[in-house]
């Protein structure tokens, strides 16, 4: 069920190989699709789901489906390093950029250590714990035409070529996380971003898919305390959610999600609990919660769109 939702843009089950700076990778071992998948698909508002639903799948995991995440075997990320690819003609556009950079460089400086992360470090995997220590290591601007998201491989090989230029440095035990924000409007597609990952040349790296969601009312948390731009609220909102899940749910064969596929971003999407969240050095941001497994065991976290107090966002 979880991997069904890739099938929105992948075609085939061939395997893949791209070539990058001469090195070649077989991307068939990842979930075995040929480009890499969408996980943690973030709907936009209005959009529905559950009109992908793979029904056999459903059907076969019977009428008594836990609310709660399950573990599926596969390995979490202890911690992040982190580092955005700001992608597209318009990012040297000051007027386009206004606070997104500079505030996205405040988000991912002070998500690391802060309660926020700490929603999501009660999860294990076969490596270890979710931890919420991260690292920051800053941004790169690609003023080249940008692509939409709909090719998973094309949001790869831009990773790839950073890496390849020697922008980036992948860490060593695959815990580089690379979230590539585009200039490109998100236009018919019923998501906001998404997350993934995949190999350059040796290196597995963690990425993920930002639209340009700048006046993009479904993708829209409707911020009016924190002071930042629609378009930077709207893209700290999604990025909290693609990062969460991540941490939790990396790569193949999956570590947490639901019966239905969801990970933790995805049960608690559009839901907030307070009108903001203080983060590390005084940023505050309006941000949806994330499922908690021993919340809702508890009963102590906030509902979510189903009504499932299962969410937290560390306020």
């Amino acid at each position: 069920m979880k991997w069904f939702l890739a099938l929105v843009v992948i075609s085939s089950t061939v395997a893949f190989a791209q070539n990058n700076g001469g090195a070649t990778q077989d991307l068939s071992t990842l979930h075995g699709v040929a480009d890499p998948p969408m996980l943690g698909i973030h709907w936009a508002r209005g959009a529905n789901p559950n009109a992908r639903v793979d029904e056999a799948a459903a059907h076969q995991a019977g009428p008594r489906k836990s609310v709660n995440m399950t573990y599926h075997g596969g390995k979490i990320m202890q911690t992040a390093v982190t580092k955005a690819i700001y992608w597209g003609q318009n990012w040297s556009n000051s007027t386009f950029v206004g606070d997104k950079i500079s505030g996205l460089d405040t988000w991912y400086g002070g998500f690391g250590g802060s309660h926020y992360a700490m929603t999501s470090d009660e999860y294990t995997g076969s490596n270890g714990q979710v931890g919420s220590s991260t690292t920051h290591q800053g941004h790169i601007v690609d003023t080249s035409t940008a692509s939409g998201g709909n090719n998973t491989s094309v949001i790869l090989n831009e990773v790839c070529k950073e890496i390849t230029a020697g922008n980036i440095t992948p860490d060593a035990n695959g815990n580089g996380y690379y979230p590539v924000y585009v200039d490109v409007k998100r236009g018919n597609a019923g998501y906001c971003a998404y997350h993934s990952v995949g190999m350059c040349g040796t290196h597995l790296v963690q990425f993920a898919f930002f639209f340009n969601l700048d006046g993009d009312p479904g993708c829209d948390p409707v911020d009016t305390t924190t002071g930042h731009s629609q378009g930077l609220a709207a893209l700290a909102n999604v990025s909290g959610h693609e990062l969460s899940e991540a941490r939790t749910d990396p790569a193949s064969p999956g570590a947490w999600y639901d019966s239905s596929g969801q990970e933790n971003g995805d049960k608690c999407a559009w839901t907030f609990n307070v009108p903001s969240v203080d983060c590390p050095g005084g940023s505050k941001w309006k941000i949806q919660g994330e499922w908690s497994n021993a919340a809702f065991t508890a009963g102590t976290g906030y509902p979510n769109s189903k009504g499932q107090r299962g969410c937290l966002d560390g306020h």
